[in-house]
């Protein structure tokens, strides 16, 4: 078994079906089944079994994807240490980052910081918070990017503090909005976390904080860009994220505080290893984002 089996075993185990994993390797659905059957003639175990058109690893296959992951990861992480021997930063460096943050934040990172280190490889994963950390916890990523407060016990930055705040195309009365029409943000919850985002626990903790009466939520959207757009078209108001907020769009706008004053805002964070920062690509872009985006914490 070499390590074109070992991303094969991976991609069926994170696919669960086989024409999508052939598909993101890049090869043919024939020429995966026939490397499955050369691993199990290998070991002369069964490896993968299928029910009711879902592919299901058996105790021996799952012993292999284990084993396909831990050296598909050491593989990377040599490759990693070999490249950060050299004089020049060069080799890769993997990204993990919130959805938003990466839509409207993390382009401008990534091209200021190619223009210091343009031997760099950034691959970049996005996705939910919940599911970066884990990313990050997998050592799938060396730096993750999140939104809100997880549990992390090595090193972390503060990036941004960002109000929530209302958006509507024209100027409204905050005490008017339980009887004006709301395109509701609601991310949709992720696998990796099934209760209701941070943000929308914040949002409904600072409506209950003003109001008796419930909001008038006519649609619920899980796309900041998509509540944007309904807001455009003068059919309710919505609030979201101030960082979503770009020159191009044209709202009214307002961020939110709590009756104590207290304004709604959402952390952004950087998480990463210290061990990680013995990779000069990793190390660099820590330095570069501390020095020109973060604050530090304890």
């Amino acid at each position: 078994m070499n390590d074109q089996d070992w991303s094969l075993l991976e991609a069926i185990y994170d696919e669960k079906n086989l024409t999508r994993a052939a598909e993101k390797l890049f090869i043919s659905q024939p020429a995966l089944t026939y490397r499955i059957q050369q691993i199990e003639l290998e070991f002369g175990v069964k490896v993968i079994y299928r029910t009711n058109k879902k592919i299901s690893f058996t105790p021996e296959g799952e012993y292999l994807v284990k084993y396909a992951k831990k050296m598909l990861l050491e593989k990377r992480k040599t490759k990693d240490h070999v490249l950060s021997m050299s004089n020049d930063v060069q080799g890769s460096l993997r990204i993990g980052c919130s959805s938003n943050f990466a839509l409207y934040k993390l382009p401008s990172l990534i091209k200021q910081f190619l223009v210091l280190y343009p031997k760099v490889e950034i691959n970049v994963n996005t996705g939910w918070s919940s599911e970066i950390v884990k990313l990050l916890q997998n050592e799938d990523v060396h730096v993750g990017i999140v939104t809100g407060d997880y549990k992390w016990l090595e090193e972390k930055s503060l990036i941004t503090e960002e109000p929530l705040c209302i958006i509507s195309k024209q100027e409204i009365d905050l005490d008017e909005l339980p009887r004006l029409p709301r395109i509701n943000y609601l991310p949709a919850k992720s696998r990796l976390n099934p209760t209701n985002p941070l943000i929308t626990k914040t949002i409904d903790n600072w409506w209950l904080d003003r109001f008796s009466d419930p909001p008038l939520i006519i649609m619920n959207v899980d796309k900041v860009e998509t509540c944007k757009e309904m807001v455009t078209n003068g059919l309710g108001y919505s609030i979201v994220p101030r960082g979503s907020i770009t020159d191009r769009d044209d709202f009214y706008a307002i961020d939110l505080h709590y009756q104590n004053g207290e304004a709604l805002l959402r952390k952004t964070w950087m998480l990463y290893r210290e061990s990680s920062l013995a990779l000069s690509t990793v190390e660099r872009f820590v330095t570069y984002i501390n020095t020109q985006h973060c604050q530090k914490t304890e």
